[in-house]
């Protein structure tokens, strides 16, 4: 397997010792477009590896050690990875997929990250870990710091999902809320600076991305996605994105298989976005997306940011992809669809996607033929507001049989 040999900067490549994961460039810094850094390794990721191999171990994401940055054996692992590909041929959208990522242990994409990242932090001998998060990241730090042994700190806001920040509390974390979202990060900082505590998120604007141990761990997805298909990737790959970390680490993931020879090409990639960052990064050509604030925040709680990152621009740009800002409406009509036709109840976040395939099949971007799979990050349980908000209250029934009929017809339109 490669060994880490350095973190780079994702915009200039400037080298940097493998303990740097709590910092990004300061040169890009300094030059208005703050970067993060990403793990280079000793060695091509993947080299010497086995497809039949990798095939016949099913353990967790951890099967694909010989592309990340530990063995399999030392890794602080749930069992996170191997989440179904679904054909959804019910949405009337053509030839897509799902990946559904509310399959991992704690029931989002963030356990990959999470795993990636608590297993470097045993490594580097973390004494605590620290997580800003509205929900998912903060789930998945905890989960897997419990896993670990180590403290976990989460630092959330008032107003987040009441069975997101749950979760966080069951899995051991010491939440600690705040009012003003910017004081999560400052009082990370603070625990970072002074106290040497192991980020696993961002922690300090504007926001350059992750950990970079972490991020590895979305590498996992692109690979999953080319096996299933028989190493025939897809023509686009749609994300959920509200910095980039898991669209700069599909894209890291398919450009390793290409670099194999294990795939010819690498998918177009879209930005499903609620505060249109990308969107106007991609039209001005700038290195850095910019700040566009919202009227009022979104119902897709785990991507309401307001600016997006230098990577999450770049792979789009690579890839030759774009990026779709979504609406609320669109969002709950979305999440009762999947719910309703799939079979699948997501998050909020996890419908964005879906309305952007929609859009993008109807203008012609994306051709009838062409295959897209779309990255479904969360299960809806983890905050169920928007399906409370989008389905009508279910009818109280005292009566009997005539009763029954007339609470269903007022109810849903039902009549058996």
């Amino acid at each position: 397997m490669p060994t880490p040999s350095a973190l780079a900067c994702v915009r200039c490549a400037t080298r940097f010792p493998v303990d740097s994961y709590a910092q990004d460039c300061p040169a890009c810094r300094a030059k208005g477009a703050p970067a993060n850094l990403t793990v280079t390794y000793n060695g091509t990721p993947g080299a010497g590896a086995s497809r039949d191999d990798i095939r016949r171990n099913r353990g967790s994401m951890w099967r694909w050690d010989a592309f990340l940055h530990a063995r399999a054996e030392d890794a602080v692992t749930l069992g996170e990875g191997n989440t179904p590909l679904l054909p959804a041929p019910a949405l009337g959208l053509g030839d897509v997929w799902i990946k559904d990522e509310s399959r991992n242990p704690t029931w989002s994409f963030k356990d990959r990250l999470g795993s990636g990242a608590l297993t470097m932090a045993k490594k580097f001998g973390a004494k605590v870990i620290a997580s800003s998060s509205s929900g998912n990241a903060g789930a998945a730090a905890a989960a897997y710091a419990a896993k670990a042994g180590i403290p976990c700190v989460v630092f959330t806001f008032v107003g987040s999902a009441g069975p997101l920040v749950l979760q966080m509390r069951a899995y051991g974390a010491m939440v600690v809320k705040v009012t003003d979202k910017a004081d999560r990060w400052r009082l990370q900082s603070l625990g970072v600076q002074e106290f040497g505590w192991y980020p696993t998120s961002p922690f300090f604007g504007p926001v350059v991305g992750s950990n970079p141990y972490g991020m590895e761990g979305y590498k996992t997805i692109a690979y999953e996605v080319a096996e299933a298909f028989d190493w025939q990737p897809p023509d686009w790959c749609v994300l959920p994105v509200c910095y980039g970390d898991a669209l700069y680490g599909m894209w890291k993931g398919f450009e390793d298989l290409k670099a194999l020879g294990w795939i010819d090409r690498v998918p177009r990639f879209v930005a499903a976005e609620v505060s249109g960052s990308l969107t106007q990064g991609m039209a001005t050509g700038e290195p850095m997306p910019p700040v566009v604030e919202r009227n009022a925040p979104s119902i897709a709680t785990s991507i309401g940011a307001a600016q997006a990152t230098v990577q999450g621009l770049d792979v789009l740009r690579r890839s030759k992809g774009l990026a779709v800002t979504i609406g609320d409406d669109d969002l709950r009509r979305w999440v009762v669809t999947l719910a309703a036709k799939e079979g699948i109840w997501p998050e909020a976040s996890s419908a964005a996607p879906f309305a952007a395939i929609e859009r993008l099949r109807a203008d012609g971007t994306i051709k009838p033929h062409e295959r897209c799979v779309a990255r479904l990050t969360a299960a809806g349980l983890k905050d169920p507001g928007p399906i409370e908000q989008a389905l009508p209250e279910p009818p109280l029934v005292t009566g009997g049989l005539p009763e029954l009929l007339v609470g269903l017809k007022n109810a849903y339109g039902f009549v058996p």
